[in-house]
């Protein structure tokens, strides 16, 4: 007898903030840039801005031994190849 897997099953993370508290995640696409090895999530809280839209949170990830931590992504670099990613999978969809 096979599982049935939900097809909308949505994957979440749970990150422990600065102040101790907790926050639950979907995730929305993780990746790694094979050339430099970097890790990257994309996420949401599933809010809204002012037009409507849902925001979406991107960090790098820092993986030590068990522990996984995500930091924020300040080189320009970065940031230009990951926008360039994400208009590469919206022009798919």
């Amino acid at each position: 007898m096979e599982d049935n897997m939900d097809i909308d099953e949505k994957k979440k993370m749970t990150l422990t903030l600065e102040n101790g508290s907790t926050e639950e995640v979907e995730i929305l696409l993780s990746f790694k840039f094979n050339d430099n090895n970097k890790e990257y999530v994309i996420y949401t809280k599933n809010e809204k801005d002012e037009n409507g839209n849902v925001t979406i949170y991107v960090s790098g990830v820092t993986r030590v031994n068990d522990s996984v931590s995500l930091s924020t992504i300040t080189d320009d670099t970065e940031w230009s190849r990951i926008k360039d990613l994400l208009r590469e999978l919206s022009k798919n969809e």
